[in-house]
């Protein structure tokens, strides 16, 4: 995608690509990055098995995602979800994944992580401990990105502090996010599983980043019966409030698992029609 001139951001693997993921490669002129190299497929979903061309996706959004990983400098991980994270065991059922795999895309690679010692539940620090032993190992450099920013030339990555995986006091846990901003003058930010956002302080969080094009995964309507209908309503209302402000917004992710999501966020798009910007 081509909406800014100094950084390129392409998507690789979301769920409007046939999986679950939010991965995506970001280019500028000091620095290639693989945000959240993970791709996974939902288990027993209505009590089914992942259809065939579900998996043929799952395949070649892998394969496409090792592709660019050959030619990366960083890897992000912005929480331990295995669509944000790819594990070092042997998983073909829904994560496609393998040591091996798991070697080609971290190796040798500047790995900026989320702590799985502070703002973690029991499963993440579990899985950030485990990434630490095995990828982390053969990392050329793990860093802790949790709320520090790192500079490459032109190129300043910015890490939030660990903001909510959707509501407030969520068992899901934390996540980070991560602004690119090259020159102080483009700014894109990367907002994986906030869930609209939920929770108004990361809205302003977000917003207060003044980012020129935004990749944020949407609500999980498909979760309706657990999550109360007042965050719901809120994570719509917060979508306004950013693609009125923001110029681009790409929105994806959980949003995206519900049949009738277009419907459902037409708001959304209403308002970005009126302030004249985009939402993909």
């Amino acid at each position: 995608m081509r909406v800014l001139d100094k950084i390129d951001v392409v998507p690789l693997a979301f769920e409007s690509l046939g999986v679950r993921s939010m991965c995506t490669y970001l280019e500028t002129p000091d620095i290639k990055i693989l945000l959240d190299a993970g791709v996974s497929l939902g288990p027993r979903r209505y009590g089914l098995s992942p259809h065939p061309k579900e998996y043929e996706a799952l395949r070649e959004r892998r394969e496409t995602m090792l592709r660019v990983a050959e030619k990366v400098d960083a890897v992000t991980v912005s929480h331990y979800h295995f669509d944000h994270q790819t594990p070092s065991y042997t998983d073909w059922a829904y994560n496609w994944s393998s040591a091996e795999i798991a070697d080609k895309i971290y190796t040798g690679k500047l790995v900026f992580v989320k702590s799985y010692r502070s703002y973690v539940n029991f499963s993440q620090r579990r899985r950030g401990w485990l990434f630490a032993k095995t990828s982390g190992r053969k990392a050329e450099r793990l860093e802790v990105a949790d709320g520090r920013s790192f500079r490459f030339g032109d190129t300043n990555i910015i890490f939030s502090r660990p903001v909510v995986h959707g509501e407030e006091n969520s068992d899901l846990g934390w996540i980070v996010m991560t602004t690119v901003e090259h020159n102080e003058e483009e700014r894109f930010l990367f907002a994986s599983d906030v869930q609209g956002p939920m929770s108004d302080g990361t809205l302003e969080m977000i917003l207060a980043e003044r980012p020129h094009l935004i990749v944020i995964g949407g609500p999980p309507l498909y979760l309706a019966e657990m999550v109360r209908q007042e965050n719901m309503d809120r994570a719509f209302e917060n979508l306004q409030k950013i693609v009125e402000v923001v110029p681009n917004t790409i929105l994806d992710h959980h949003l995206l698992r519900d049949e009738g999501w277009r419907t459902k966020a037409q708001p959304i798009f209403d308002m970005a029609s009126r302030t004249g910007h985009g939402v993909f």
